[in-house]
């Protein structure tokens, strides 16, 4: 039963939420410090000029590969060991990585790291909203959810500015010093009840290769990761090469990545925000997903076809596009709901870092076709793409607001 109005704010902001919220936050700050410190950590490398792209799209395609194998790996020791050891194992490796990431001395070591960064990167958000979707009830756990990305997301704008205030080797320094210390305050967090009772049944947990072995379950699970493609799209194109893009729209001043990042997620916050308290109050994640990836579509053609821009004026059109792609907790969330227990963690964790993997993808195809296109109708093209295969996505996917999530996949 739901809580009642004078209870509500309590019963959400519990101990599980916050140290959760807390975790996503340093999550993000670390996976999308690379964007903010980019150009500058690769200055000091010697890269120059157009290598500043591609060596940059191969450190963020590195990073986002150490995600996806990360994400297979934390999802299924979630569901065999436990959701908290994720949430243990997950931090120390990212913030061990990010520490030595101050200390590169070359593309080479700077890409391992970067790898090896990803795939602790992978398992935090999965096991967070899996844990948080099993602590809360059914008619509550959307706000839980929404309240960890909206903190979470967060993130991003400390990372701008401890970007724009400090070296790019301290920013990084300050991220494992974040995630270590963090790491303490886990003490205090309990595994779900959900799990307690599957860990004591025989039942087989954790089996990825079973998502695959039905023709249900696969396009659940296929369903779940296309309907995000848009929020990657915008992140790892439109925001991480702002700059670039800036000079072809004829912005009237330079426009820094670490700004674009910045104002990208202060709009992703209030997104995240609305998009899950939306879904709460009109009872619906397909809803409201539809109606998200609608409105990223629109503002990615402003953005776009926009001219004359002053750099106030693109900052604004990065909020607008930012609240746009903020349906990453319902996206989350929806992927949580779709499956038993025993397959949960693995669903939840894998399907934001394959969707984050996405990027790999993405920025190659971008990549290829900018020579021949150009970069406006390069993006174009693949921006799209991505919101039609979304959009059908989400249409397909079976509608999970208010869902009993204590059940098992027979597998």
């Amino acid at each position: 039963m739901q809580p009642k109005r004078n209870n509500l704010f309590k019963y959400i902001f519990n101990t599980t939420v916050l140290v959760a919220s807390l975790g996503y936050f340093v999550d993000i700050y670390d996976l999308i410090l690379f964007g903010i410190v980019r150009v500058p950590s690769l200055t000091s490398l010697g890269i120059q000029g157009d290598q500043l792209i591609k060596v940059g799209v191969l450190l963020l395609n590195m990073q986002m590969g150490g995600m996806l194998i990360g994400g297979i790996i934390f999802g299924i020791w979630g569901d065999k060991k436990g959701r908290l050891s994720v949430l243990f194992g997950s931090i120390f490796i990212y913030s061990i990585a990010n520490l030595l990431n101050a200390f590169v001395s070359s593309v080479e070591m700077y890409a391992i790291l970067r790898f090896v960064a990803g795939v602790g990167l992978a398992g935090e958000l999965g096991a967070a909203v899996t844990l948080v979707s099993e602590v809360m009830t059914k008619e509550t756990r959307g706000y839980g959810t929404a309240i960890v990305a909206t903190i979470g997301v967060s993130g991003a704008i400390f990372a701008a500015i401890i970007g724009e205030l400090f070296s790019w080797q301290t920013a990084f320094i300050i991220g494992g010093i974040l995630g270590l210390i963090l790491l303490l305050t886990r003490i205090k967090m309990f595994e779900s009840g959900m799990y307690k009772m599957l860990e004591s049944s025989n039942v087989r947990k954790g089996d990825f290769l079973k998502l695959f072995t039905s023709k249900d379950r696969f396009f659940r699970y296929l369903y779940c990761i296309l309907i995000g493609l848009p929020i990657w799209f915008v992140v790892g194109i439109l925001v991480t090469f702002s700059p670039e893009f800036g000079k072809v729209l004829g912005v009237t001043e330079p426009i820094k990545a670490g700004n674009s990042i910045l104002f990208t997620y202060t709009g992703l916050i209030f997104g995240d925000f609305a998009s899950g308290f939306l879904s709460q109050i009109i009872k619906s994640r397909k809803k409201v997903v539809m109606i998200f990836i609608s409105l990223t579509f629109l503002f990615v053609l402003v953005y776009l076809f926009a001219s004359g821009l002053t750099p106030t004026m693109f900052y604004g059109l990065c909020v607008v596009l930012g609240f746009s792609i903020g349906y990453w907790a319902v996206f989350v969330t929806t992927a949580s709901e779709q499956f038993g227990t025993n397959l949960r963690s693995t669903v939840t964790t894998t399907v934001p870092n394959f969707i984050r993997g996405s990027v790999v993808p993405i920025t190659l195809v971008f990549s290829y076709l900018r020579v021949s296109m150009g970069m406006i109708h390069a993006a174009l093209v693949v921006g799209i793409v991505s919101v039609l295969i979304a959009f059908f996505a989400a249409y397909k996917l079976e509608e999970t607001y208010g869902k009993d999530l204590n059940y098992l996949e027979q597998i």
